[in-house]
């Protein structure tokens, strides 16, 4: 009697573009649904800003400033799977496009 025992690995994605994002999102889904999986859960987490306060004239006027802003959309995808399947090389060969920054991690 073999006794299946399921892992999860939880992947973060950041990146400062959301369109990219949730089509890298969805392209780790659907090369995922090939396999065995129990499941997949998407976690939207709140957006980083950082905002930046430059002077436009640095000798002469104190009161005209610009501001920049960055924002850092995340997402957090939770897999849950069969220990028999190798996920985690799946994981590495997807090319995902340039500007998002995924982060494995096993549990």
């Amino acid at each position: 009697m073999e006794i299946k025992t399921s892992t999860k690995i939880r992947v973060r994605l950041e990146s400062f573009d959301h369109d990219i994002l949730k089509t890298s999102c969805q392209k780790i889904i659907t090369t995922l649904q090939n396999t065995s999986l129990g499941s997949i859960g998407i976690i939207p987490l709140p957006t980083h800003k950082r905002i930046y306060c430059v002077l436009r004239s640095p000798h002469v006027d104190k009161d005209s400033r610009e501001h920049f802003e960055v924002r850092i959309h995340k997402r957090i995808l939770d897999i849950y799977y069969d220990s028999n399947v190798d996920v985690v090389d799946l994981l590495s060969q997807t090319d995902l496009p340039p500007g998002v920054f995924y982060r494995i991690c096993l549990f």
